[in-house]
């Protein structure tokens, strides 16, 4: 597969893009297969287009509930799906070719370098390895962990629900197996039990901090003033933007339930916007300015290199360095000692640019198509594009426009804003030469 890519000279953000669709569209044809249904039927091409593509862009969007709809066969097909997409294509394939003891070449270290967003090529097989093997660790100590509700309440299928929910909750999915409770009740049923919200918000978080920041902790332990300035950003963005949400939540959302429900869920809320896509609580029940702070988290998502989408931590943490940099009348935008590239500044801004057009524009199309408030409309786009998963209700009931719609945003979400932009444009050759400077007046 490699050496065929390699011939058609693919750079590595398409090689990430064709990747990706390639296991959407498998993922897709074997949803249809008879089998894969509770019923023995076909499952329509287009829901399974868009069952897929939510599983291997870890989104958790459904249009048919999980447990109801699908056989135990399609759901061992959707749980790899999902740990295709959180792993990330090139990941897999990376690790497969390990497994065969085939010599990993320098393409694929590359193009490796690109999917885990790592500063070097140098040590990437190495890494690729730590990655697989922490994956599998939190997975598997996440499943143990709900074993311990799940196999007193359902029995031996419980191991099957701890595993599925293990690896969806990790991978940031939102795939859930509860619907034989009610449809698309997700883990309401667990609002106020303290092993099952720990043990899925700490999944989240590992899953969506990102590889680079696992090897920081691990190198360097609790000594945070050791780690590398990205890692220090991420962990310190990722605190405030759970524990600021939280405790609006607790203040002005969940003020009337019980304190054990009000703390969970509004810690869980504060967590689940993260991409993962679980809910605890109704999310109907959130006022309008509930429902626009989700989106908010929603857009901004995991982090990079991590099993999460969205627009990430840190370009959320460059444009309010810059921004601080602007009203200090810094010439850059700076963390932990240590200033950031204007290169990078560019980035952001393009990538923050491009998920704000997407979330609005995808939005706007849903409402005038669907008739519905903008609102709803919103945070069913931000879901999408932020790989998210969580809705307000109406996503089983969209026409075939609007799932087209969200299937492009859960893939834009996924792939990233500047593989995405790489892989479609042409590159054009660096040059020495610039236009004429003229100024023009902002703000």
């Amino acid at each position: 597969m490699w050496a065929a890519l390699h011939k058609r000279r693919l750079t590595s953000s398409r090689i990430i893009l064709v990747g990706f669709a390639a296991a959407i569209l498998v993922g897709a044809l074997l949803l249809m297969l008879p089998v894969s249904s509770k019923a023995g039927t076909v499952t329509p091409l287009l829901d399974c287009l868009f069952t897929s593509t939510s599983a291997v862009c870890v989104t958790g969007l459904v249009v048919y509930d999980t447990a109801t709809h699908w056989s135990a066969f399609g759901q061992a097909v959707l749980l790899l799906l999902i740990q295709i997409g959180g792993m990330g294509v090139v990941t897999v394939a990376v690790a497969i070719t390990m497994a065969s003891g085939k010599k990993i070449s320098l393409m694929q270290r590359s193009t490796m370098q690109d999917a885990i967003s790592a500063h070097q090529v140098g040590g990437i097989v190495r890494f690729t390895g730590f990655i697989l093997k922490g994956i599998f660790l939190f997975e598997l100590l996440g499943a143990l962990a709900l074993m311990t509700v799940f196999v007193p309440e359902f029995g031996l299928r419980g191991i099957w629900l701890a595993v599925f929910h293990s690896v969806s909750a990790f991978c940031n999915a939102g795939f859930d197996l509860m619907g034989t409770r009610g449809p698309f009740s997700s883990l309401t049923a667990y609002a106020d039990h303290p092993m099952v919200n720990i043990t899925v918000m700490a999944l989240i978080v590992i899953g969506g901090i990102g590889f680079l920041t696992w090897q920081d902790i691990r190198r360097n332990g609790i000594h945070f003033q050791r780690y590398r300035m990205q890692s220090k950003v991420i962990l310190t963005v990722s605190a405030v933007l759970i524990v600021l949400p939280a405790v609006y939540f607790f203040f002005f959302e969940f003020a009337r339930l019980p304190l054990p429900q009000r703390f969970w869920g509004s810690l869980f809320q504060a967590v689940t916007p993260r991409t993962a896509g679980f809910n605890t609580l109704e999310l109907t029940a959130l006022s309008e300015t509930g429902q626009m702070l989700t989106c908010l988290l929603m857009l901004t998502g995991g982090s990079p290199g991590s099993t999460a989408g969205g627009m990430k931590t840190t370009t959320l943490a460059v444009l309010v360095s810059c921004a601080v940099a602007i009203f200090r009348k810094r010439e850059n935008g700076r963390f932990f000692g240590r200033r950031v590239a204007d290169e990078t500044v560019k980035n952001a801004v393009t990538v923050f640019l491009m998920y704000i057009t997407l979330f609005l524009a995808g939005g706007m199309i849903l409402s005038r198509v669907e008739n519905l408030p903008l609102v709803t409309c919103l945070f069913e786009s931000a879901s999408a594009v932020g790989t998210v998963g969580l809705t307000l209700g109406i996503t089983p009931s969209l026409g075939s426009i609007s799932r087209v719609v969200l299937i492009c945003l859960m893939f834009f979400g996924r792939v990233g804003g500047l593989t995405l932009i790489f892989a479609t444009l042409p590159a054009n050759r660096n040059t020495l030469s610039k236009l004429p400077l003229e100024k023009i007046t902002v703000g």
